[in-house]
């Protein structure tokens, strides 16, 4: 899985997982199937009906295709960037800097859905989030979105406080003062506002934290926090 940073006005970086094509598809397929079932339903519910006026009847496949026309465009826009198939798989349209896209964002993308997905059968749009390397097919690109995924990835330093490289060098004796308790609660806390890209609940934490150890943090919150979860490995391991 694929991911890039993105840095807020607060100098905090915040790491977005970028969605996999392999799970984009599906969500696709999902929303596909969806718009199957609705057409199956309305060619259900014509053939029950007695249309003998041809002006009736093309009003009435206008009012019952537009849903379908503006499938992708009204469920993102009315849904936080989500269709159907999106949460499903749990994967969610945003901005480049990983906030929420504005209509404008949707309506490009949508557009250039036309060239992406629909004309090329997806192919244009696989091959070019494949060499993006950001998630995004060309109407992510011309729109500044991506599609990120909102599943929380557990690694190795996950289950202990962090893995550190043999020659790691601490910069904080302070972190001492912190037991495991509070060290690992600091950690969950961090990560998890790093995952949904809390950056006020990242820069509290970290006033406080530096607050608890008596000191200033001359660097961004982020890298902050991180070190002084690394340090505090560091020492407890070397004690």
């Amino acid at each position: 899985m694929d991911n890039f940073q993105i840095e807020t006005a607060q100098n905090v970086n915040i790491s977005q997982n970028v969605a996999g094509v392999g799970e984009r598809i599906l969500a696709y397929l999902i929303d596909s199937a969806i718009i199957v079932i609705y057409v199956i339903l309305i060619i259900v519910l014509f053939s029950w009906m007695d249309l003998v006026d041809d002006e009736f009847i093309f009003i009435l496949f206008m009012t019952f295709g537009l849903p379908i026309f503006l499938y992708h465009l009204l469920w993102e826009t009315f849904w936080n960037g989500r269709s159907p198939g999106k949460p499903a798989m749990k994967l969610r349209v945003v901005k480049m800097d990983g906030s929420k896209p504005a209509f404008s964002n949707y309506f490009i993308r949508w557009l250039l859905r036309l060239i992406d997905v629909s004309i090329t059968s997806g192919a244009l749009a696989v091959v070019t989030v494949l060499l993006n390397g950001k998630g995004q097919r060309l109407g992510d690109i011309a729109a500044t979105t991506t599609v990120i995924t909102e599943k929380k990835t557990v690694s190795f330093a996950e289950t202990l406080l962090m893995d550190l490289p043999e020659d790691y060098k601490p910069t904080y004796p302070q972190v001492t003062v912190f037991t495991d308790h509070e060290m690992q609660t600091i950690k969950n806390v961090f990560t998890q506002a790093k995952f949904n890209g809390n950056h006020n609940i990242i820069l509290k934490l970290s006033n406080q934290v530096a607050k608890v150890m008596d000191l200033s943090a001359d660097e961004t919150p982020i890298s902050f926090l991180d070190k002084v979860i690394k340090d505090y490995t560091y020492y407890t391991r070397n004690m």
